[in-house]
């Protein structure tokens, strides 16, 4: 049967399904402290501790608090992979165990691995440079290329899980995450793979990136009061606050998590990306690129626009993202834009750069899930543009039917997902 010009003819398409999660986030390591702190509204901003930040304009930053990097990989290992990549193993590694999926022999070639960062090993190569300006060549370790590569990412986790399918990942800056669970989630459709492992990562709280986006005059610098620092959509936001950790999910053909008797999160039924092609890092006026974007998501979902209950914003506590962004979605939505519930995770955990959207992929499945929406923390004034309901400070109770994840990156590239509860 023809497919209509412009239609994707979802009937067609085979279903996915979400089996596993996990994350790393300024929250904690691991589901239960990451969604536990996202319920509470807590915030995981804190001083930096990682380097001397104490002569940078900006000295505060969402650091993971807890991470032990033994508990997904062999301690020979270790030393072997960036931070980045550190997470990316955990969060795989939580998730897959999660899914309860076992990859055999007869079914390794259909199991795949998507994790993108945006800007990968950045620790490894300025502490690496140190060595080689320092005690030259001779001293940089063998695992320095390795350590840097973003793909590494996807492949380290490829590695210890034995999966054989697509292995690759997306490098599309702060859309990364998004990306890489769109992009598997058409592998899975398209009948390329039955289980892909999907998210991003990011770890480059560094004295070099800090400085680069302070640069751009693009971070808050209430160094004072980090837990009030990031705050999405309120009138006196100065900027967004850097974080790292990762988001992973399990994703899953539907007919296969079935058969086995898996549990299902949630069921995955839209993903647009598309490009704003109009500056390197403000978005499109009037959010223009990201309501084409959201359109994309939700054209052959199935779904009505009025079947999204909640949106997780991309929301990064900057002028133009917040009121561009807030411009998106009463643009796609009409009057259900002042009936949906809108918040930004980024208040508690900050901008995780590569890794936002695998985190906030995470927290709008969990939404789905327990029918809990997370709040915007730090919303105390609210801006007169931005003039949606942002679940302001406190989680909210309420099951929706659908929600729709945003991610939009320098350079204008968008990426949305749409997820429905299953049933």
């Amino acid at each position: 049967m023809p497919i209509k010009e412009g239609v994707l003819n979802w009937k067609i398409m085979r279903r996915v399904v979400v089996t596993g999660v996990g994350i790393v986030s300024p929250l904690g390591t691991g589901i239960e402290k990451s969604w536990g702190g996202a319920k509470e509204g807590r915030s995981g901003i804190r001083t930096i501790t990682r380097f001397d930040a104490s002569t940078f304009p900006v000295k505060i930053a969402g650091e993971v608090p807890d991470f032990e990097p033994t508990t997904a990989i062999e301690k020979k290992e270790v030393k072997k992979m960036d931070l980045f990549i550190q997470y990316a193993m955990s969060a795989s590694t939580m998730a897959f165990e999660d899914s309860g999926y076992k990859i055999t022999e007869e079914n390794a070639e259909r199991v795949g691995v998507y994790i993108g960062a945006g800007i990968g090993g950045l620790p490894a190569i300025e502490h690496w440079y140190d060595v080689l300006k320092e005690k030259g060549p001779d001293r940089i370790t063998p695992f320095f290329i390795p350590m840097v590569i973003i793909n590494l990412a996807s492949g380290q986790v490829s590695i210890k899980l034995g999966a054989k399918g697509p292995n690759s990942c997306a490098v599309t800056a702060c859309a990364t995450g998004t990306h890489s669970i769109g992009d598997a989630f058409r592998l899975i459709q398209n009948d390329m793979a039955d289980v892909m492992i999907a998210g991003g990562t990011e770890s480059t709280i560094t004295p070099l990136c800090v400085a680069g986006f302070n640069a751009m005059k693009a971070l808050s610098t209430r160094n004072d009061e980090p837990l009030r620092a990031s705050r999405p959509f309120d009138k006196d936001r100065d900027g967004f606050v850097v974080g790292e950790g990762s988001g992973v999910l399990v994703l899953e053909e539907l007919e296969s998590a079935k058969k086995r008797g898996a549990k299902i999160y949630a069921e995955v039924v839209g993903y647009g990306a598309n490009s704003d092609a109009h500056h390197m890092t403000t978005p499109s006026p009037n959010g223009e690129g990201a309501s084409k974007c959201i359109e994309l998501a939700l054209r052959g979902s199935g779904l009505n626009k009025e079947d999204i209950g909640y949106i997780n914003a991309h929301g990064t506590s900057t002028y133009y993202n917040d009121l561009y962004e807030t411009m998106a979605i009463k643009k796609v939505f009409g009057d259900h834009a002042k009936k949906l519930a809108v918040s930004s995770t980024k208040g508690m955990t900050g901008h995780l750069l590569g890794a936002a959207g695998g985190i906030e992929a995470v927290f709008s499945v969990m939404s789905l899930k327990e029918g809990v929406l997370p709040p915007t923390v730090n919303h105390e004034t609210p801006d007169p543009e931005c003039d949606l309901d942002y679940v302001p400070n406190t989680a909210r109770e309420l099951k929706v039917k659908a929600v729709i994840s945003n991610s939009f990156g320098f350079g204008g590239t968008n990426g949305v997902l749409a997820f429905k509860r299953f049933e």
